[in-house]
């Protein structure tokens, strides 16, 4: 009887040992990158403001052209939503909305992803003049993985895993516009 309630209590401590870990790995990841593009900055505002515009750019968008896509609202604008669904697992099912806009500068987005699991993040695009026909873009995504998820941190690196598809979507921005 002695060694049974000993093996539960070492079970129990190792089971317990990554839920107490858990607690002090941070919760929230940022991740952010720029380039610089060739042309002024009223230029990739009017092109970057569409977010129809991120199927020809985002590395999301090219993992599935066959997603089925739902917009509501005028592209543009705050409150403009693009859903879509995907079988591919890597792209699941979400949206996106636009959710604030500082005229000609930045454009910040809330992202929901419903399907392979919930969460929810925020991203924006970011411009700024480097000089008269050059304009620096700045990509980020900022995030939280909620308690115990939050352990995963310790596994995966956000800012190589997310960096990575920003850093393919701004080079394939800066094909497209130059």
């Amino acid at each position: 009887m002695k060694t049974v309630k000993k093996i539960a209590i070492v079970l129990a401590v190792i089971i317990s040992i990554p839920f107490i870990a858990a607690l002090f790995v941070k919760k929230e990841y940022e991740v952010v990158k720029d380039i610089t593009i060739q042309k002024p900055r009223s230029e990739v505002y009017d092109y970057v403001k569409y977010l129809k515009n991120q199927d020809e750019y985002s590395k999301w968008a090219a993992m599935d052209p066959n997603m089925k896509k739902e917009f509501k609202g005028t592209d543009a604008t705050v409150g403009f939503v693009a859903g879509w669904e995907s079988k591919n697992e890597d792209v699941g099912v979400g949206e996106q909305e636009i959710t604030k806009i500082t005229e000609g500068e930045r454009i910040d987005y809330e992202v929901r992803f419903k399907e392979p699991f919930e969460s929810k993040l925020d991203s924006y695009m970011a411009l700024k003049s480097v000089s008269e026909n050059e304009t620096q873009v700045t990509w980020a995504i900022s995030g939280k993985m909620p308690y115990p998820m939050n352990l995963m941190g310790l596994f995966m690196n956000m800012e190589e895993e997310i960096g990575k598809d920003l850093e393919i979507g701004l080079q394939n921005l800066k094909k497209k516009l130059e």
